[in-house]
């Protein structure tokens, strides 16, 4: 195929000899300076709109935006220094409180100490005067048994005296019964 000549028809439309457009108009060589005269214009509309009318709420949105985060970071700032001065009046009242638990805690002990101390010396008390008493008991129970072997021993002596064919004197076997028990 040879080239044939590009023509521009009456509606400005790039067509071969046979009438017929050929490839894509915009690389036309004939448009390209009329395109570039629009594409200035647009540009420069375009970046008159963006710089009169879109950049400004868009700078004033992020200038409100900005001094909104400043002052929610302001506003942390002080929950966080409220916080912190929370914490220190809790670990202070906390620790008062367990200063305070201990010292309840002692004066308990004391109070059940001087408690025991009356009970234990009650209980010694009642339980040397149960001594005593036991004591008592114990040596009254030693002496009547005391009696009762000497007596055993009176009645035992007579009998083996009477056994082996003597008579037994009373007063005799009395003094000697006597004289064992001694020692």
């Amino acid at each position: 195929m040879a080239t044939e000549p590009i023509q521009e028809d009456f509606a400005g439309i790039c067509v071969d000899s046979h009438g017929s457009a050929i490839g894509m108009p915009q690389l036309c060589a004939d448009w390209i300076p009329n395109q570039v005269f629009w594409l200035v214009i647009t540009l420069v509309v375009i970046f008159f709109v963006l710089s009169r009318i879109a950049l400004p709420r868009i700078a004033s949105v992020l200038a409100e935006r900005q001094g909104t985060i400043t002052n929610d970071i302001a506003a942390a700032e002080e929950f966080k220094r409220q916080a912190t001065e929370a914490e220190k009046a809790y670990d202070k009242a906390l620790a008062d409180a367990r200063a305070e638990a201990q010292g309840i805690a002692q004066k308990t002990r004391e109070e059940i100490k001087v408690q025991l101390d009356e009970a234990i010396a009650e209980a010694d008390r009642a339980i040397v005067a149960k001594a005593a008493e036991s004591e008592k008991a114990i040596a009254e129970i030693r002496a009547s048994a005391l009696e009762n072997i000497e007596i055993v021993a009176k009645d035992t002596a007579a009998a083996i005296v009477a056994t082996m064919g003597g008579k037994a004197d009373q007063d005799a076997i009395s003094a000697a019964v006597g004289d064992r028990m001694k020692g």
